[in-house]
This record gives structure tokens, C-alpha cells and sequence, in this order.
């Protein structure tokens, strides 16, 4: 699980530099290096949303591994 986790963190990350790029100079990485309509592109922001919501995992994990005694 800490494998996919991390993966996942990766993928996030991208995903957070390049609305930071958006936000900051309205350069959308992911639709420069691939057509802005083509398939990828969406593959590419489905998989960074996925692994966005897998990181919310990461958010409780201290809950599981100190449990209140």
C-alpha cells in the first residue's frame, strides 16, 4: 500500500505544479505537451484525480496506526 501511496503522491504533485503554472501564468503544462482535445489529456487529469483522492487515505493514517486507548 505505501508503494501505491507514493505513486499516487507523485501524481498529485504534478497535478498541484501544473493548476500552479494555471494560476500563475495561465500555462497549462499537460494540454502543451499533448493536443488539448485528445484522449491523454483526460487520461492524464483522471489519473491525477484518482490519486488525489488515494492521498486522502494518508490524511487519517496516523488514526491507524496510534490507535485511543
Amino acid at each position: 500500500m505505501e508503494i501505491l501511496q507514493k505513486t499516487c503522491l507523485v501524481f498529485t504533485l504534478i497535478g498541484a505544479i501544473n493548476w500552479g503554472l494555471v494560476g500563475l501564468f495561465d500555462f497549462n503544462l499537460v494540454t502543451a505537451l499533448f493536443e488539448e482535445s485528445s484522449m491523454i489529456v483526460k487520461l492524464i487529469y483522471d489519473i491525477v484525480g484518482i490519486c488525489g483522492l488515494v492521498n486522502i487515505m494518508l490524511l487519517f493514517k496516523h488514526y491507524t496506526d496510534n490507535p485511543i486507548k
